[in-house]
This record gives structure tokens, sequence and C-alpha cells, in this order.
């Protein structure tokens, strides 16, 4: 019972701390000149990650962990540190495009165009999956899944509009 609740509060501490830090770069990115798209769709991604943390503290703080799919998230945290290392001062939860600015081409952005979105894919079936939740894993995969396909709609096109500017 007390490692799922300390699972939990990690996580949670990591995403409060990825907020702390996307604000920062939102800002900054802003400033120099950043334009945002998607906005409208923004809030549904939050409440789809807050929904998803809720529920996990609701229906996982007394479960036992599988150290399997435990070690697996743990993985992906390393996949998560990597993209965000690899965009530095531009990564955001936002879609901030700056004109005049290339394209990431290295760590993971060499292989696939959306890595971070594989990584948080992953991670919202296998964190639940880890406590046994597997109904809650799929029903989360989905609604992620849906959100995701008009996320990355929305950033296609605004790389797309950036680098014709550019």
């Amino acid at each position: 019972m007390i490692t799922s609740i300390v699972i939990l509060a990690l996580v949670t501490a990591q995403r409060l701390g990825e907020l702390v830090l996307a604000r920062r770069n939102t800002a900054r990115l802003i400033a120099h000149g950043g334009v945002e798209t998607g906005a409208a769709h923004y809030p549904v991604i939050v409440a789809l990650h807050a929904a998803w943390l809720i529920g996990l503290f609701v229906l996982a703080w007394d479960r036992p962990v599988n150290w399997i799919w435990m070690g697996l998230f743990v993985v992906l945290q390393l996949g998560r540190v990597w993209v965000i290392a690899s965009l530095g001062a531009r990564w955001t939860t936002r879609i901030i495009t700056v004109p005049g600015e290339t394209l990431v081409r290295r760590g993971p952005y060499r292989f696939v165009s959306h890595p971070n979105y594989i990584v948080v894919a992953a991670e919202i079936a296998v964190l639940p999956l880890a406590f046994g939740l597997n109904a809650f894993a799929a029903i989360f995969s989905l609604l992620n899944a849906a959100i995701l396909a008009i996320r990355i709609r929305a950033e296609a096109e605004a790389l797309r509009r950036a680098s014709k500017v550019a």
C-alpha cells in the first residue's frame, strides 16, 4: 500500500515539476515571437492527464505493484527525460512555434517525429498496468489516442506553417 502511494506521489511531483518547466519555456518562446497553436484542445489534454492521475490515486493507492510493468515505466521515464533534454528550452506542454527556428533533429527526434507522444501513450497504459488496472489502462489509452489524433494534426500543421515562414 505505501509503495503505491509513494509511486503515485513521485509521478505527481514529476508532472507538477514539468508543468513549471513548461510554463517557463512557453513564456520564453512567446517572448521570442513564438506562436501558440491548438490552445482550444489544450484544456482537454490537461483534464485527461489530471483525471488519469486522480483515477490512479483513487483506484491504485492500496494495490500491489507489478515490478515488471513498473520497470518498464521507469524505462519510459528515461525516454521522457531524453525528449525533454533534446528539446531543451523549446520543450513545453503546448504547441509553440517560433518562426525561423529549425526543427530539432537530435536525440529521439533523429528517429521519430513525435517521441514525446509515444512515451506519453505508453505511460498512460503502463502505469495502470503496474497496479493491475487493465480496464483503466485501456479506457485512458483510447481517450489519449483520440486527443492525440487532434494534437498531432495541429502540431504538424503548426510546424508546416512555421517552416514556410523560415
